[in-house]
């Protein structure tokens, strides 16, 4: 039973969900103009999630995952590359729409970050998930301050569904939640307040 309630929660916080969570909230907070919420929702329903979960199915039909968490950790080189692929499209589309910075500032994060978990991917597994539940924490920050706390409950069950699933260590989930806190946080800081 434990196994079947860590799986759900797993699948339904996937990264790429808080992606379209947050970039909803953000359109209609941040945007004024009907035609920019559309266009930020739109950019975060397809280069934010739909073409990742389109990739993942592609790559486990073709054999290229052996399974539906990527566990082994080589396996996750290809997904992450595409990913800062399609973050950057999304990038690009807004700040060719112009859109508010603290939605400029958290994608540019979906791209650094990703970069810094292919990175890490190297050597050492790190867990994505509670990565990017508390990489969206920080960028919810800039919108509701310290009322983000919160969210610490939603991270500690995505890791403990992630530890039940034996798919990462206490390490990797801590490290993995403090890492996107920390990174999304000082990168939004910068762009926000200093450029």
């Amino acid at each position: 039973m434990k196994n079947k309630i860590a799986r759900i929660i797993s699948v339904i916080f996937v990264p790429p969900s808080f992606t379209i969570i947050l970039f909803t909230g953000f359109a209609f907070i941040l945007e004024n103009e009907v035609s920019k919420r559309l266009v930020l929702i739109l950019t975060a329903l397809t280069f934010g999630f739909l073409f990742h979960i389109i990739l993942f199915f592609y790559l486990r039909r073709k054999g290229m995952l052996s399974d539906g968490d990527a566990s082994i950790k080589e396996e996750r080189n290809l997904p992450y590359i595409a990913a800062s692929l399609f973050y950057l499209a999304g990038l690009i589309i807004l700040l060719y729409f112009e859109m508010n910075i603290i939605s400029i500032a958290f994608w540019f994060c979906y791209i650094s970050n990703t970069i810094l978990i292919m990175l890490i991917n190297k050597s050492w597994k790190i867990s994505a998930h509670t990565m990017g539940a508390s990489g969206a924490a920080a960028a919810l920050y800039f919108i509701i301050g310290w009322k983000i706390i919160f969210l610490i409950p939603l991270i500690a069950l995505i890791g403990w569904s992630r530890y039940q699933l034996k798919l990462h260590d206490i390490k990797q989930i801590t490290a993995g939640a403090l890492t996107g806190f920390a990174s999304v946080f000082l990168q939004m800081y910068f762009i926000i307040y200093s450029l």
